[in-house]
């Protein structure tokens, strides 16, 4: 992972349903897109700091689409920080995985012919996952957090994390319910992705049918 300085360009009150955050905008010198930190508490200096590093999805996030768990994850961390009463989302701009929402809505378009979202995503020329999380670190660091507990269920964000230099020192699982729309989507981060989700929580004639997993859209 490389090693990206970030630079906080403006911090600003949000009030919210969850109560009230504050936002910090970044910009770093990888790219020219402005990222996020919504942080509620006092979070400099503490350990095991509450943290979701969240991918931007604006059809789950703004629009609330039903076709991934995007919106739900992220609505969820705000409140289990709002209970806890401190906590961090980074929030990345890195839209579908990592490859842009263009290609993530043409992605969507093959999965309604069939494919899942890992083969949709290789059949456009990318990699399953091109996420990285190097902002994310430049980020937490400028933050001043010292160890956190990680609202996640992949696998690999932890291990990166990590590998960066981030004491990630518990997992706190952020599983969704599935519905008709998503439920071969999560069942093929579980079985492709190796995506920590219980898949008794996925019908397997839901997952595997019309909107199913290795033979259906997801």
């Amino acid at each position: 992972m490389k090693k990206i300085r970030v630079k906080r360009q403006v911090r600003t009150r949000i009030p919210t349903p969850d109560g009230d955050f504050f936002l910090y905008l970044y910009t770093s010198d990888e790219d020219n897109k402005e990222h996020l930190a919504v942080v509620m508490g006092e979070v400099d200096g503490k350990e095991d700091v509450l943290v979701r590093v969240h991918s931007e999805c604006f059809t789950g996030d703004v629009l609330g689409s039903l076709r991934c768990d995007c919106g739900d994850q992220l609505s969820r961390a705000m409140e289990r920080i709002a209970l806890t009463g401190r906590g961090v989302v980074v929030y990345l701009r890195q839209e579908g995985r990592g490859i842009g929402l263009l290609d993530k809505l043409r992605a969507y378009n093959l999965q309604d012919e069939g494919y899942d979202t890992v083969d949709a995503n290789l059949a456009l020329g990318h990699q399953a996952d091109e996420r990285d999380y190097s902002i994310a670190v430049g980020i937490l660091h400028d933050l001043g957090i010292k160890s956190i507990e990680l609202m996640t269920n992949n696998p690999m964000k932890i291990v990166e994390l990590k590998t960066a230099g981030i004491k990630v020192h518990k997992r706190i699982p952020l599983e969704v319910n599935a519905n008709l729309e998503n439920a071969g989507y999560l069942f093929t981060k579980a079985k492709r992705m190796h995506h920590m989700l219980n898949l008794d929580l996925i019908p397997a004639r839901i997952a595997l049918g019309n909107h199913g997993g290795p033979n259906g859209p997801s």
